[in-house]
C-alpha cells in the first residue's frame, strides 16, 4: 500500500448527540499539531519491479529465498565453493606470484589463466557462467591496465573505482532518506517502501546502509595509500589487503544484515519458481 491508498484517519471519540453544543462565543480551539508533510510518492511499477528483481539477485536476496541452514544459505549467497574460488585465487596467486617474483607480467598472466580455467570449467560443466564471466572480465581489465602502465599497482585501480562508486552511491541513498539497504529489504520481504513510514525501521535501515558504507570507506582508507606508494613492498600489502578485506569482511557483515532484516520483517519473504536460483 503507497502512502496515497492510506484512508484518512476518523475521528477521535464516540459522536454524542447529548453533549451540549459549544458556546457560540467560545473560541475555535487550535489544531494540537502541524499538518504532517506530504509523503514520499512511491517508486513507479516499472522501477520497484526492476529494485525487486536486483534485491532477488544480491547476497540478501539469495539468504531470503533459501530455506535451508544459515550457513549453508551463506555459502550459497557468497557463490558455493566454487564462487570462493573464483573469487579469492586469481587475487591470491597474483599475491603469491609477485611477492616472490615482483615480475608484473607474470603474475598478471597467471592471474587471468586462473580465472580463465574457472570460467572454461563453467561452459565445460554446463552450469551458470556469470559469476566467473564477470570476474573473468574484471580480472582481464584490471590485468590490461597493469601491463600497459608495467606497474603492478595498477591491477588494483579497477577495484580501487569499483568501492569508490559503491561508497558513493550508498552515500547518496543515505543523504536522500531512500537507504539502499531499507529498498533491498523492504521489496525481498514483501513491505515494499512502507518501512519508511515507520520511524523505528527507517533508523534500522539508515544503520544498516552506513555499516557498508564503512565496509567499503575503510577499504578506500586502506587501499588507497598502499597504491600511491608505488613500491613493490605496498603492491605485495596492497594484494593481501584486498584479500582480507574482501569476503571475510562482506560474508559477516551481509549475515548480520539479513538477521537484523528478519527481525524487523518477520514475515516470511514471498517466493515463486522464477525467482529462486538454485547455487550449484
Amino acid at each position: 500500500m503507497t502512502d496515497h491508498d492510506r484512508p484518512a484517519p476518523e475521528a477521535d471519540g464516540p459522536a454524542d448527540d447529548a453533549q451540549p453544543a459549544t458556546p457560540a462565543s467560545a473560541p475555535a480551539s487550535a489544531p494540537s499539531s502541524a499538518p504532517s508533510p506530504a509523503p514520499s510518492p512511491a517508486p513507479s511499477p516499472a522501477l520497484s519491479e526492476s529494485i525487486a528483481a536486483a534485491a532477488r539477485r544480491s547476497g540478501l536476496g539469495q539468504l531470503a529465498e533459501t530455506d535451508t541452514s544459515t550457513s549453508a544459505a551463506l555459502l550459497g549467497a557468497l557463490g558455493g565453493v566454487r564462487g570462493l574460488c573464483e573469487t579469492i585465487l586469481p587475487g591470491l596467486v597474483f599475491l603469491i606470484l609477485f611477492t616472490f617474483t615482483q615480475n608484473v607480467p607474470v603474475s598478471i598472466v597467471s592471474s587471468v589463466a586462473v580465472a580463465v580455467v574457472f570460467t572454461v570449467a563453467r561452459v565445460i560443466g554446463k552450469t551458470p557462467v556469470t559469476q566467473a564471466m564477470a570476474g573473468l572480465i574484471g580480472v582481464g581489465i584490471s590485468a590490461i591496465l597493469a601491463l600497459i602502465t608495467g606497474r603492478g599497482e595498477d591491477n588494483f585501480l579497477l577495484g580501487i573505482w569499483t568501492n569508490a562508486a559503491y561508497a558513493a552511491g550508498i552515500l547518496i541513498s543515505m543523504l536522500v532518506r531512500w537507504p539502499v539497504i531499507g529498498l533491498a529489504a523492504g521489496y525481498l520481504m514483501g513491505d515494499g517502501v512502507a518501512w519508511r513510514r515507520d520511524k523505528r525501521k527507517f533508523r534500522v535501515m539508515q544503520a544498516l546502509t552506513f555499516l557498508w558504507f564503512l565496509l567499503f570507506a575503510a577499504r578506500l582508507l586502506v587501499q588507497v595509500p598502499l597504491y600511491l606508494a608505488h613500491t613493490d613492498a605496498a603492491t605485495s600489502a596492497l594484494a593481501l589487503t584486498k584479500l582480507l578485506m574482501g569476503v571475510p569482511l562482506y560474508a559477516p557483515l551481509l549475515l548480520v544484515t539479513w538477521f537484523v532484516v528478519k527481525g524487523q520483517f518477520p514475515q516470511k519473504p514471498s517466493r515463486t519458481t522464477a525467482d529462486v536460483r538454485p547455487t550449484k
